[in-house]
């Protein structure tokens, strides 16, 4: 193998976007060199990984699993470092050498790591919005004096980064977010009232992990999108809209001043976004089905309905109150779907809670990162005995 491939450090392995950024990584094993892999408690699927990658280290969080990891990696071929523990996926950004860090662990779970890298001044794939959403205000100044480069995972954000190179950021008018809209699409609002979690769990277009795709049929994922995009693109919310668009063949879209509005297209699949952000600037051969613009026909576009996705009213509400507001709000979701995915919540229940948590948590303007975590802990707490 070549010596100069990039060498790629991926947090959240096992899940979907990590399993996606290996199959990349594979399609361009002469190009990069995969060296750090991290899962939570998947242990088995992260050995699996281990031995065909062959890492420098391996990070698992459930130090339940440190030992049974390690006896099945210290094999004489491999014999990765093994981080175990709270810690683990920290001390792999950190010790291991890398050029770019995939930051794919679902929920405020991934904010140490991410911001492990961002101190270490590496250029990051960020597929966890809530690392902008819970500590943008931390985030973003960290990366300007380090010089750490976000780049968007998320096939909605890739698209605007990719869309603003058309222009200055002056120039730019406003943001164009696409949304599916979800499972729930045309369903009326007394049969998303008694939606099941199977029906949640169906996205009409993209294979995601579960906590993504019940945000996708909360449209909670949009919200959460409005307040990153806040963050990576320095664009004040009022300026950042939503679409409904069921193809999820144009992906987002940026207008400009001038009029022009450029748009990203491509088939839904997250290998493409992951493999612009690892190849950034370049563009590689990649693994995608390539659209069939002929037998596509036509594409639709419609307004979210914010009476039957209320959640979108609340992403644009914490993204102008910024603060304290996106870690009561983020922190709320994943403990109102953790609960809904246990039965203990109807799904019209999650937003009706995160709406009630965000409305009592006590905000704080210009908060550090311990505030941020203190009101991530309230807000789980808060959620799970109202």
């Amino acid at each position: 193998m070549p010596t100069d491939r990039k060498r790629v450090i991926i947090l959240g392995s096992t899940g979907s976007i990590g399993r996606s950024a290996l199959s990349v990584a594979e399609n361009l094993k002469s190009e990069i060199e995969i060296v750090g892999l991290a899962a939570n408690s998947q242990w088995e699927r992260l050995a699996e990984q281990a031995l065909q990658f062959r890492p420098k280290a391996v990070a698992i969080a459930d130090d339940r699993f440190a030992g049974v990891i390690r006896d099945r990696l210290h094999v004489d071929s491999v014999r990765p470092t093994v981080f175990a523990g709270g810690d683990a996926l920290v001390q792999l950004v950190r010790e291991v050498d890398a050029d770019f860090v995939l930051a794919a662990v679902v929920g405020a779970a991934g904010l140490p790591s991410t911001l492990a890298a961002v101190e270490r001044g590496l250029t990051i794939g960020l597929a966890n919005k809530e690392t902008l959403v819970v500590a943008g205000s931390v985030v973003a100044p960290l990366a300007a004096r380090t010089g750490a480069t976000l780049i968007p995972v998320d096939s909605e954000h890739s698209a605007i980064f990719q869309a603003m190179h058309a222009g200055s950021h002056a120039e730019v008018e406003k943001i164009v977010l696409t949304a599916s809209g979800g499972p729930f699409r045309t369903w009326s609002t007394e049969q998303i009232r008694a939606a099941t979690l199977g029906d949640a769990l169906k996205h009409p277009t993209w294979q995601m992990g579960p906590k993504i795709t019940i945000d996708s049929a909360t449209m909670m994922n949009k919200a959460l999108e409005i307040i990153e995009a806040k963050w990576l693109f320095n664009i004040p919310p009022d300026r950042i809209e939503v679409v409904i668009h069921p193809e999820s063949i144009i992906h987002s879209m940026v207008q400009f001043h001038d009029g022009s509005i450029v748009a990203q297209m491509g088939a839904p699949d997250m290998r493409t976004p992951i493999q612009y952000a690892m190849t950034y600037p370049r563009r590689l051969h990649g693994q995608a089905d390539r659209l069939n613009l002929a037998a596509l026909r036509s594409m639709n576009f419609e307004p979210p309905d914010s009476h039957r996705f209320p959640a979108l009213r609340l992403g644009h509400e914490v993204a102008r109150r910024g603060g304290t507001a996106g870690a009561a709000f983020n922190a709320a979701n994943e403990a109102a779907v953790d609960a809904f995915r246990a039965g203990k919540l109807r799904f019209t229940e999650i937003v009706q809670r995160v709406e009630d948590v965000l409305g009592r948590h006590t905000f704080k303007e210009c908060p550090g990162l311990d505030d941020l975590l203190t009101v991530d802990a309230w807000a789980r707490a808060a959620t799970n005995t109202q």
